[in-house]
């Protein structure tokens, strides 16, 4: 996205309003009156992410957006006529199960509004029984919600998409965030792949290979871009061993980055490519953001510093977060209070009069 395009579109401030009832204030609040700058509702002034507006359309193009241009491409599809946007091939998995009785047989259908891709159901299975039951994504559970209200709070939209930001006041404000949002797609952001210890090799050569499809596609597009790409030397070269799909070691036990407890040999564990395949797996419970402690949404990881983070709690440790829009802050200058936390100049206010905070007021 250029500097001018998103400034041009940026000119005019959109709001939504959605009528999903707050998930906190339940019937008190009548629906979402979203304030003019603040991430809350008006009327009974929660978070908007307590009212989870949306749906999974939209959170499966916000998704894409996140995804593409990054090393997980692979995991979103171009839109029909969308001008080269691309949408989340967000994987759903449906259970049918046989209801034992006397009379005709029936059966019992469980849908789940995300599973690990590239699992067969049993493995996948297996690793939806890992997870805390109010926490498995079952299509109108409160464990489906719980996910919305995460994908919402650890990969909200205005870190990505400045047309999503009402604070950038300045071309280099835009130009700052546009930098930064290329940079982690291509160093820090993953998906998290799901497989059995001892078998890092299969996804290993996997990435590889998609890699060199990658290179390939942009060869034909711009042959410039790729011999800079190639010139990098960050590509992944194909390891030395077995070709059997396992990480070719004598290994026999298997222990967890997070909690270095053991990791059964047959039981699903998460892998991460920013990692290294052979140096570190995680349980699923474990694969969780290193600031939060909150499980990784659709085990979507920013890697630093060799710790996993959600991308709420790694761009907060690059760049500011004002704390009463919630955006980042780009700006060279803004306010910093005595216990560490910082706002636009502007947002530091009441947020009833709109007083500077340092000014006393009635409320």
């Amino acid at each position: 996205m250029e500097v001018s395009s998103a400034m041009e579109k940026m000119s005019v401030k959109q709001t939504a309003v959605g009528s999903a009832a707050c998930l906190v204030c339940k019937q008190r609040c009548s629906g979402l009156q979203p304030h003019s700058w603040r991430r809350a509702c008006i009327a009974c002034g929660c978070s908007t992410v307590d009212h989870a507006p949306g749906t999974d359309v939209e959170d499966d193009q916000q998704m894409g957006r996140l995804l593409a241009d990054s090393s997980c491409t692979h995991l979103t599809a171009k839109i029909k006529g969308g001008g080269g946007l691309r949408m989340y091939k967000r994987n759903r998995m449906i259970v049918t199960n046989p209801v034992v009785s006397r009379k005709d047989p029936t059966f019992n259908t469980t849908t789940y509004d995300w599973a690990p891709a590239g699992l067969n159901q049993t493995l996948a299975m297996q690793y939806m029984e890992l997870i805390p039951e109010k926490q498995r994504p079952v299509s109108g559970t409160s464990g489906a919600m719980e996910r919305r209200r995460q994908l919402l709070i650890q990969l909200p939209v205005y870190d990505l998409d400045p047309m999503k930001c009402q604070s950038l006041a300045s071309e280099d404000e835009i130009s700052s965030m546009l930098l930064f949002v290329k940079h982690y797609k291509q160093e820090v952001l993953g998906v998290g792949e799901v497989a059995l210890p001892g078998e890092s090799r299969a996804l290993r050569e996997a990435a590889v290979q998609r890699m060199a499809k990658e290179a390939k596609d942009r060869r034909t597009s711009d042959r410039k871009d790729s011999l800079e790409h190639n010139s990098t030397g960050n590509s992944i070269a194909p390891a030395a061993g077995p070709s059997n799909g396992t990480d070719g070691s004598a290994k026999t036990e298997y222990s967890c980055t997070s909690c270095h407890a053991e990791v059964p040999k047959e039981s699903p564990a998460v892998y991460s490519e920013h990692a290294g395949y052979h140096n570190a797996l995680w349980h699923p419970t474990c694969f969780k953001c290193s600031e939060c402690g909150e499980g990784l949404v659709d085990l979507v990881y920013f890697w630093s510093n060799q710790k996993l983070f959600c991308g709420r709690h790694y761009c907060q440790t690059m760049w500011p977060r004002c704390s009463g829009c919630d955006e980042l802050i780009f700006c060279k200058s803004f306010h910093t209070s005595t216990d560490g936390r910082t706002w636009h100049h502007q947002h530091y206010c009441c947020w009833k009069c709109g007083q500077n905070l340092d000014t006393p007021c009635q409320h």
